[in-house]
């Protein structure tokens, strides 16, 4: 059966295999903590059994929600920040049609989930207020706390014209709250309101959480199949339990990246050539870069999307500091079929091309770049994923996720806390005078 792949002989000119060999103890504890829960962060590793965990039951509450949300609406808003959304947001843009915005209103073939929450910006929110006027919408909650600034304000603004445009009521019926099972604003709001809830398990961080209703439920009313993508999340489980690098793509990876930056690579760039992997690449950024930054240390997290970056980062990539190395995402299938045009009058000089797909004019230059940074001292991971379909999507998300866990571990940080997120936090919170910051306002303000 096809799965994804990890090719590494694009590394060995920079380290040799006896130096990611050596990493293989340290990686293999690292396994070992992520299971037995005796390394640091212990009490979030909720989603390394997630997968096979999911019952069936669970999966047709959230299919049966996602079909209600359906009936009732044609725009569904997910309010969230950061692992809130990013999950939901990667899946359901490598698996949409790219142009599905444009289409008229009539030709809707299943609801559009929109994102709020990930941002503070006037201009957006009152855009999608507008855009939202008279709309048949609903919306999607998710915070733990329901006290996160940024989605807390989407949401209080979503709300209350929700509830102007159809009735407090029928309001109630078309908003789902993802949060905790037991504590916080939104669970108090949601109990009072009478809202459909899921839970966000306490021990699975925001990062960690695409695989639970936070990003299921959303990519479920987008008319994805969440259960193809459990799948793949449970078939990537299971082939990466052994502490065996040939057999466990996880780990391998892991040990690569590792072995990588002790020899100066510092930059790890996540390369895709497939415009519907962007938000992929978003995705990637937030769960390393929360995961390693820390102490000091960390691989600094980037991503490119080729063949359009070569034309603004390419140079750099080809000739610059010799401190990166590129992680390439390559899809070995499209779902489309495009054939090149012969021209007469060949003006652009293209007719070499005729005849040729699209798809194989991409993989060539994908082969070429490979090449060309190798030969310019980029070491180079390749990842093939048989193709942009739920199963492989599920596995890329536990792939990484389980290869997170390892490599944090190698580098002997906490990969399941994220202490410098709240540093912003408190800036923000004493500028604003929010109440209890009193002190806080004072001592910024001195500053400034």
């Amino acid at each position: 059966m096809a799965t994804i792949n990890v090719d590494v002989k694009n590394v060995l000119g920079t380290v040799t295999a006896e130096q990611i060999q050596a990493i293989n103890p340290e990686a293999a504890d690292g396994l070992r903590k992520v299971y037995d829960g005796s390394g640091l962060g212990n009490d979030f590793l909720g989603w390394v059994s997630l997968p096979s965990e999911i019952t069936d039951a669970h999966l047709a509450d959230l299919e049966a929600t996602a079909k209600s949300l359906n009936e009732n609406c044609d725009y569904v808003v997910a309010v969230g920040i950061g692992g809130s959304y990013l999950g939901a947001k990667a899946v359901i843009e490598a698996l949409s049609d790219q142009f599905a915005a444009l289409r008229p209103e009539g030709d809707f073939r299943r609801t559009r989930v929109l994102f709020a929450g990930q941002n503070i910006g006037e201009d957006y929110l009152s855009e999608l207020q507008d855009f939202l006027t008279d709309k048949r919408f609903g919306i999607i909650v998710i915070s733990k706390s329901g006290t996160t600034t940024e989605p807390a304000i989407a949401f209080r603004l979503l709300k209350e014209q929700l509830e102007a445009q159809v009735g407090k009521a029928e309001a109630a019926k078309r908003i789902v709250a993802i949060t905790d099972a037991r504590k916080g604003a939104l669970r108090q709001l949601a109990t009072e309101e009478g809202y459909k809830t899921f839970v966000i398990p306490d021990n699975v961080g925001g990062r960690f959480s695409v695989l639970t209703p936070v990003g299921l439920l959303p990519i479920a009313v987008a008319g994805f199949n969440i259960r193809e993508l459990v799948k793949g999340a449970c078939l990537m489980e299971n082939a990466t339990k052994d502490a065996d690098v040939e057999s466990n793509p996880s780990l391998l990876y892991a040990e690569t990246r590792n072995a990588l930056y002790r020899a100066g690579k510092k930059v790890e760039i996540l390369v895709n050539y497939n415009p519907k992997l962007h938000f992929f690449g978003e995705w990637w950024k937030q769960l390393y870069g929360e995961s390693e930054g820390k102490d000091g240390k960390g691989i600094f997290p980037a991503s490119v999307d080729f063949s359009t970056d070569l034309h603004s980062m390419g140079q750099w990539i080809q000739e610059g500091e010799r401190t990166i190395f590129e992680t390439v995402l390559s899809v070995e299938n499209v779902e489309r079929k495009v054939v090149i045009p012969s021209d007469a009058a060949n003006l652009d000089g293209l007719n070499y091309l005729a005849g040729k797909r699209v798809d194989q004019v991409n993989k060539m230059a994908e082969l070429g770049t490979r090449i060309a940074h190798v030969d310019g001292g980029v070491p180079v991971i390749r990842i093939t994923v048989p193709a942009l379909r739920e199963q492989y999507l599920g596995e890329l998300i536990y792939f990484f996720e389980k290869a997170c866990g390892i490599s944090g571990y190698i580098l002997g940080v906490n990969p399941f806390n994220q202490p410098g997120v709240e540093a912003y936090k408190r800036n923000m919170f004493a500028l604003l005078e929010k109440p209890g910051y009193e002190e806080e306002t004072k001592a910024i303000k001195a500053r400034i």
